[in-house]
Order: structure tokens, then C-alpha cells, then sequence
């Protein structure tokens, strides 16, 4: 009788591999809370993006006749001041901090209280014509960016056409 030979993977060689798999895998579950952190992040100043927008289209779509815009009530007011709105997740604003008050004078309160999560500063320039803002949006909404370093901002000048 001839012998039959086997091939197969020794202990050793078993052991070896699982050892590589183990240690690739350890690194990439240890680069996730990077890589979730990052997509957080992301989505946070994609939304505080949107926002500013959506506030530059409302100053831009108001007449010069109106003394307050018309979807987010931000005074237009012709000396040099700034006008903070706080806004949550879902494009909702409030005129405070709480999120319990609509900027918009008559409309009723928020109910419940919106959760604040953006904080948004209009600041008009010191001139007869408003002819510009500087829009800046932090988050948290409760970091005051006086006092604190919030976690993210973004910031943008914004330029009308009011001859």
C-alpha cells in the first residue's frame, strides 16, 4: 500500500494567522471612534452651513422698506448692532437660549421648547446703507463664544443690494 499524504495548516500556523487577524482588526476598531467623531463633525458644520444660508436668503429677500426680515425677524436696523438667534437641529429658531420664544412678535411660544443646538449672530455694520452683515453660527448653542471656546463655527460675510 502507498501512504496518503495530507496537506494541511499545523497548529502553529493557525495560531500565527489568527494572531495577524487579531491584530488588524484591533486597528481598525481602534481608528472608529476617529472616524465617527469626524462624521459628526462633518454633519454639525454641514447643518451650521445651511443655516447661515438659510438666514442670508432671508436678509437678502427683504425689502429695504421692512425693518425686520420676513421668515426669521431679524430687525434691520441701520446702526451698528447684533441680533442673536439659536436654532435647532431641524432649521426651527427661537430668540433664546431656552428655545421657548419665536423671534417673530405674535407668534406664539414653542411648545415644547425647541433644543437649541446653533447659536447664530447677525452683525450689522456701522453704516447708513446695510449694505453688509457678518453672519457666524457656533455649537453648541449654550458655548457663548464670548466666554468659551465652542466646539465648532462658521463664519461669513454677507453682502445686499440696497441702493
Amino acid at each position: 500500500m502507498k501512504g496518503h499524504v495530507t496537506s494541511a495548516f499545523s497548529l502553529v500556523e493557525v495560531t500565527l494567522a489568527l494572531g495577524i487577524a487579531a491584530f488588524c482588526l484591533i486597528a481598525v476598531f481602534g481608528l472608529m471612534p476617529v472616524g465617527l467623531q469626524t462624521n459628526r463633525n462633518a454633519k454639525s458644520q454641514t447643518r451650521a452651513t445651511n443655516l447661515m444660508a438659510a438666514v442670508m436668503a432671508d436678509l437678502r429677500a427683504t425689502p429695504r422698506t421692512n425693518t425686520q426680515s420676513l421668515q426669521f425677524c431679524i430687525p434691520l436696523i441701520t446702526s451698528s448692532t447684533t441680533f442673536t438667534l439659536y436654532f435647532d437641529s431641524e432649521g426651527r429658531c427661537s430668540s433664546d437660549l431656552a428655545g421657548s420664544n419665536s423671534p417673530c412678535v405674535g407668534v406664539a411660544a414653542w411648545v415644547p421648547p425647541l433644543e437649541t443646538r446653533y447659536r447664530v449672530k447677525v452683525t450689522f455694520p456701522l453704516t447708513g446703507n446695510l449694505t453688509y452683515a457678518d453672519l457666524k453660527v457656533t455649537w453648541p448653542a449654550a458655548a457663548d463664544p464670548a466666554t468659551t471656546t465652542p466646539s465648532g463655527s462658521v463664519e461669513m460675510f454677507a453682502a445686499f443690494d440696497r441702493y
